[in-house]
């Protein structure tokens, strides 16, 4: 009797650990590049406090391991599409929720004196890029799609930037909208893929399939409070712009940051779509470029890789965050 009251008398090491157990961990949702227009929607929904789960926001600028980094860390992250699949097909168990840009935010470039305004302008000519980046593979879709003759045109790799057309260096550059080297203003004609049937996922929200399997109310929490990040971002410039100016470690300049979102405004909303939405048809396309790029080949199906069902239950249970009231070209 007496050895059995001193076994229950026994302090217990268990319940010291309880309160520290019993905080919710906070989940990291990770930028891949640096703070800017891009994840407007992702810094607006942290410093308003969309997110009602503890969520630490933070960029990974140059991360080749991106899409790994967010699976090793249980984590969820923002990328380019074509990233993610080409990461998924190599086995890195990770599935996409929701879109931040629909369509991808590459284009091709011209000084609007050259006159080079449409993609048959471009043969003959020489076009900055980058290999294997996203913007090579859908100029090259781009191009075939149109009957364009590829071998006619000279791609200048590691010329890319706006500096180098500037230079004189090549006649064209293939980048993305938002590309920070065009802190010059310079006046300039774009070529976008999309107006040529060109239309794959831009950036894409995403995580480790762990977390999707464990915590799935924690995904549609995050998704939610991303589109009421993007909402607060388009509705108005005058409170958005001066909030999103101050994220990050350095301030952004707000008149570039305003001019970089309203580039980039038909990416996250275009006319007729939802925040946040992807549809199937662009995944196919992306895996077929990626294919035909000789970049992958399709080891895990897409069915298995996108998930729609987190975004259709978000805009079934708040259908107020898809009313149109907000989007004013205006503002």
């Amino acid at each position: 009797m007496v050895g059995t009251v001193l076994l229950v008398l026994r302090p217990d090491r268990a319940p010291i650990r309880a309160p520290t157990a019993s905080r919710a961990a906070a989940v990291k949702l990770l930028l891949d590049g640096p703070y800017g227009a891009r994840f407007a929607g992702e810094l607006a929904a942290s410093r308003q406090g969309y997110f009602s789960s503890r969520i630490e926001v933070s960029a990974q600028p140059e991360d080749p391991d991106f899409v790994q980094t967010i699976a090793r860390q249980h984590a969820i992250g923002v990328t380019s599409g074509q990233k993610f699949l080409l990461a998924s097909w190599r086995g890195v168990p990770v599935t996409a929720f929701a879109a931040s840009f629909l369509d991808t935010s590459v284009a091709i470039f011209t000084l609007e004196a050259s006159g080079l305004r449409r993609p048959a302008d471009l043969v003959g000519k020489r076009v900055g890029y980058r290999r294997a980046s996203e913007g090579d593979v859908v100029f090259d879709a781009m191009m075939a799609q149109l009957g364009l003759p590829r071998s006619q045109i000279t791609k200048v790799p590691g010329r890319d930037s706006f500096e180098a057309l500037r230079a004189g260096e090549v006649d064209a550059i293939i980048t993305a909208i938002d590309d920070p080297s065009n802190s010059a203003f310079v006046k300039l004609n774009v070529i976008k893929p999309q107006d040529y049937g060109i239309h794959v996922p831009g950036l894409v929200y995403f995580a480790s399939n762990g977390l999707v399997h464990e915590q799935p109310s924690m995904i549609a929490d995050i998704l939610q409070g991303l589109i009421r990040g993007w909402q607060f971002t388009y509705a108005d410039y005058a409170r958005s712009v001066p909030v999103l100016a101050g994220a990050g470690p350095a301030r952004l300049s707000p008149e570039r940051l305003k001019f970089e979102l309203q580039q980039q405004r038909p990416l996250v909303l275009p006319t007729g779509g939802r925040i946040g939405d992807y549809d199937e048809s662009r995944w196919r396309t992306l895996r077929d470029i990626l294919i035909f790029a000789k970049l992958g080949e399709e080891d895990v199906p897409l069915a298995q890789t996108v998930n729609y069902q987190f975004l259709r239950d978000v805009y079934r249970r708040s259908p107020d965050l898809a009313a149109p009231g907000a989007w004013s070209e205006e503002k």
